[in-house]
């Protein structure tokens, strides 16, 4: 009986060891792994910007940022122009020595480092077109071109571009409770994106020689600054998205005469930019609840797709 006691015991240490070997294991570099733990270093220690509960304290704050800008399609070249106006509002409570503008368009140069992200192997069988398409045709380099960055009475801001990413210095501290404006004018080649299977660029259709365009990402943001990380300055890596800061936009699009525009916000121009039939859908479509209304019919499209304009 206590030989057997003897080696269970034996066996009871050895597993102690080894669930004390594997726990320390779980904790190289400081850094508990336990799926069960309690999240305390997952959460900031409660101050008067936010309370234990994760809601805003009362020395809360967002930083406000509005921008007025115009914005061209040039349909021949598939190209975005666009010239904007930007007003940054500092409601924190730190003086600022420069800002961080997000670039996410710069993923597609043909040298971003996201290319290199999920690197694929060639296949053993592969179609001779899509070969060609694939490693012989020189792929395409798209990228923000940064005309330039000014502030508004035209002095020069110098800036540093690090991929996806712009920092800004400014010209002189931007202090708590002030704004700051300034001006920024880039352009941009628009990628295909059906080959590349992207939510955002062109589609050609060659039976009326024409483009439709989904348009994302088209202008230069500013990076959220915040009291947990301070600029949020992260690379953009094509499969993640960020938070942006709340403000006005005054945004007006000038595209050729044939397109019709879909966006999201308010228009300012209806009567400028519809013909008479489709503003009085417009108008019927604010009163009508029970159905969807047609504003252009399918019918309509398809006369726009068959003709171009050079207005």
């Amino acid at each position: 009986m206590i030989k057997k006691f003897s080696i269970l015991f034996f066996y009871l240490s050895i597993l102690t060891f080894f669930c004390q070997k594997s726990f320390s294991q779980k904790h190289i570099g400081h850094k508990n792994e336990n799926k069960f733990k309690q999240l305390y270093e997952e959460f900031m220690t409660p101050n008067n910007y936010r309370t234990a509960s994760g809601a805003p304290g009362n020395l809360y704050y967002q930083q406000k940022v509005d921008y007025d800008m115009d914005i061209i399609l040039d349909e021949k070249k598939n190209k975005i122009f666009g010239e904007a106006k930007i007003t940054y509002h500092n409601n924190s409570p730190d003086d600022l020595t420069y800002l961080w503008i997000q670039l996410d368009q710069n993923i597609r140069k043909s040298d971003a480092p996201a290319l290199l992200k999920n690197p694929s192997s060639a296949p053993e069988v592969e179609v001779a077109s899509t070969f060609l398409k694939k490693y012989l045709i020189e792929p395409f380099d798209g990228g923000f071109n940064i005309e330039y960055l000014k502030e508004i009475d035209g002095k020069k801001l110098d800036y540093k571009i690090n991929n996806t990413m712009m920092l800004v210095h400014l010209n002189k501290s931007l202090k708590s409770g002030e704004q700051l404006e300034f001006k920024i004018k880039w352009n941009y080649l628009i990628n295909n994106h059906v080959p590349e299977r992207t939510r955002s660029g062109f589609e050609y259709f060659p039976e009326d020689d024409n483009n439709s365009y989904v348009i994302a990402q088209f202008y230069p943001r500013l990076a959220v600054y915040n009291d947990v990380e301070g600029w949020q300055n992260y690379q953009f890596w094509f499969n993640g998205e960020f938070a942006l800061n709340f403000g006005d936009y005054n945004v007006s699009i000038t595209v050729p005469d044939d397109h019709i525009m879909e966006a999201t916000g308010e228009l300012q121009n209806p009567k400028e930019v519809l013909s008479k039939i489709e503003y009085k859908r417009y108008k019927d479509a604010f009163n009508s609840f029970d159905k969807p209304i047609l504003i252009v019919t399918e019918e309509e499209a398809r006369i726009k797709e068959k003709i171009k304009s050079n207005k």
